[in-house]
């Protein structure tokens, strides 16, 4: 049975009641914008999938009313308030939006005989229900175009909830996305996957229970819903700014903005609707410079440019302005001043953040210096309920400088469990530490209190008194704070120190997804499975033939290492795997038994020792790794 969580301290209510007076709270504009063109959603409470499973609850937020409770920060609250709204809307006459069903929001512009749909959510159950919920309302329109607006999954995990894979291939319904758009969905789901859906339970806090005291939302969605991630691969790409393509009457000016919120990005003008889909590029947040379950460093300067492009090419001429996530800005001039304030913020940051490192300030030193020009601090959208001023700094700083300071003292550091040893035999011990930070709690200096602890936790991971408060500890810091992805990660550190972990409740890297990886990528993929130690003195060789396409690769191990080539070779290797390129996956799934083999049509000739060699220096990632203990 779950731990009951504690009540807000008076550290904490004191912070919330005096963010009141703070913001503008009486400004009730984004919730007029929100609440415009609804037209209905859906009676059921959850969607489930084909095994009668929920993969998404309606009605789990329905708590989200009035003013904030002390455990909850007042300006997250407002936000999630927004955010949880759900249904159908219309953006303007012929684009309609549902929201939270998952994430991120779906978008359907109709056509002359359908629907464009824009970035199908995250899962096949909650696209395939938002899209019965636009046909209830708008009529049983097949789909005829399928666009992604990047290459992050909640914008095209749920596309096989809305058409199909022979659709595709028949070249009925086109799938349109930017360029480069299979390599980086591939190299961030699947690469790391392993890793950022584990650190993606805490982000989104899917695994947690909801409620004033638990999670209320991410920020930029509530949070990711559990079902099935798939993916049909672009059968279009969208290359250049300018380019404008026409489907089913919809007519479409894209605008390229690689590097910004995801590697491959685009934003698309709707001439016939003056609207303005800005993707992930603007929305009603700080977003991420660097996202907390992992990813590459983003671009702020180039962001903030990509979104003076977009002032100068469509300033003046769209009159709404809507995104993959929230609610849309309707008004020519509100447009602009939208992303005017956004395009600002990135800017600021970015320069601000390179002007104090040249005066020698480190990433945390700037971020606890560095604030927001009044103007910009006093727009909603500039607040950091997804990224946060304080980390993205720390990001900028990480993209131009690296992860070292200058500092000599942190060139060689102790790992935190060996540093924890040490800190605590400096202390006096576990329970002297403890003390410390009990009076550290009871003054209300939860950061320190939880650095403390941390070091008494990894020391000894069994001391029950310091995991005890410092899941208290994490909780006051959760209630405390403003950003969605900060409080669901302390609440969740809170939950796994006092219940154990909760794993992964959804993997990126999906059957669906590694079944569209191209032979270089599944071989990319086996080469980071490689546990190197343990294959220091294996050396193989293997050839790959491709019954259907004709390919054939050559897979060398050697030195630890795992490497391929498509180049003809003039020796012969150890082994050649010959079979179908729809087998690959099995290759890199690991399992490399006889049954499995034949039952994939997978034929050896050779050395037949060699895939059992491999299969034995496998090292498959662990999806429900330690994070708040060693």
């Amino acid at each position: 049975m779950a731990a009951e969580p504690k009540e807000p301290s008076r550290t904490i209510v004191d912070q919330q009641r005096a963010l009141l007076d703070r913001f503008p709270f009486s400004d009730t504009q984004d919730f007029d914008d929100a609440d415009h063109g609804f037209l209905g959603t859906l009676p059921a409470g959850q969607i489930k999938d084909s095994d009668g499973r929920p993969v998404w609850d309606l009605g789990s937020y329905d708590f989200l009313t009035g003013d904030a409770p002390d455990s909850v920060n007042p300006s997250l609250w407002r936000q999630s308030r927004l955010a949880a709204k759900h249904g159908l809307y219309e953006v303007v006459e012929g684009i309609y939006q549902v929201r939270g069903f998952d994430l991120s929001n779906t978008t359907f512009v109709e056509g002359e005989e359908g629907v464009v749909v824009i970035d199908p959510l995250l899962t096949r159950e909650t696209a395939a229900a938002a899209l019965a919920l636009y046909r209830e309302h708008r009529g049983n329109r097949p789909v005829t175009a399928m666009v992604y607006t990047h290459a992050h999954a909640d914008h095209f995990g749920g596309v096989k909830g809305m058409i199909t894979q022979e659709e595709a291939d028949a070249g009925r319904v086109p799938v349109i996305a930017p360029e480069a758009f299979m390599e980086h969905a591939i190299s961030e789901n699947v690469y790391a996957g392993t890793a950022m859906s584990r650190r993606s339970a805490y982000m989104y806090g899917a695994a947690l229970a909801r409620g004033p005291r638990g999670q209320v939302g991410a920020g930029l969605g509530q949070t990711v819903s559990t079902g099935e991630i798939t993916l049909i691969p672009p059968t279009r790409e969208i290359t250049t700014t300018g380019q404008e393509e026409v489907v089913d009457g919809v007519r479409m000016v894209f605008q390229m903005a690689p590097d910004t919120e995801a590697p491959a990005e685009m934003l698309i003008y709707f001439p016939d609707h003056k609207a303005l889909c800005t993707a992930e590029d603007a929305t009603h947040t700080f977003h991420n410079l660097l996202t907390l379950r992992g990813a590459v460093v983003r671009d702020p300067h180039g962001w903030s440019g990509y979104l003076t492009e977009a002032i100068d090419l469509f300033g003046g001429k769209a009159e709404t302005v809507f995104a993959s996530h929230h609610w849309p800005v309707r008004g020519a001039g509100r447009v602009i001043e939208f992303l005017t304030v956004q395009r600002d913020l990135y800017g600021y940051v970015h320069d601000q953040t390179l002007r104090l490192l040249n005066k020698g300030l480190t990433g945390p030193e700037i971020a606890e210096e560095l604030k927001l020009p009044p103007v910009l601090e006093k727009a909603w959208s500039t607040h950091g309920y997804y990224g946060s001023l304080s980390h993205n700094v720390k990001a900028v700083y990480q993209r131009y400088m690296g992860w070292f300071d200058g500092n000599p003292v942190n060139l060689w550091q102790h790992p935190p469990r060996e540093r924890a040893v040490r800190y605590l035999e400096a202390f006096g011990g576990a329970d002297a530490a403890l003390a410390l930070a009990r009076t550290s709690y009871d003054a209300g200096d939860y950061r320190w209190t939880a650095e403390l602890l941390g070091h008494v936790v990894f020391a000894r991971p069994d001391h029950a008194a310091a995991r005890e408060l410092l899941a208290d500890t994490y909780e006051q810091l959760g209630y405390g704070a403003e950003n969605g992805t900060w409080r669901n990660w302390y609440l969740a550190g809170a939950s796994e120190l006092r219940d154990g972990r909760f794993g992964t409740p959804t993997q990126t890297a999906s059957r669906d997804i590694v079944s569209h990886l191209s032979p270089r990528m599944l071989f990319d993929a086996l080469a980071v499975q490689i546990d190197g130690p343990r294959a220091w003195n294996e050396r193989l060789s293997i050839d790959v033939r491709l019954t259907d396409t004709g390919d054939h690769y050559r897979l060398r191990l050697v030195n630890g290492v795992l490497t391929h080539t498509g180049a003809e070779q003039h020796d012969t290797a150890d082994a050649t795997v010959t079979l179908p390129r729809a087998s690959l996956r099995v290759l890199v799934g690991g399992a490399l038994d006889a049954d499995t083999l034949k039952a994939a049509g997978i034929h050896i000739t050779g050395d037949t020792t060699v895939l059992p060699r491999l299969a034995a220096v496998l090292d498959p990632g662990d999806d429900d790794f330690a994070i708040v203990t060693p």
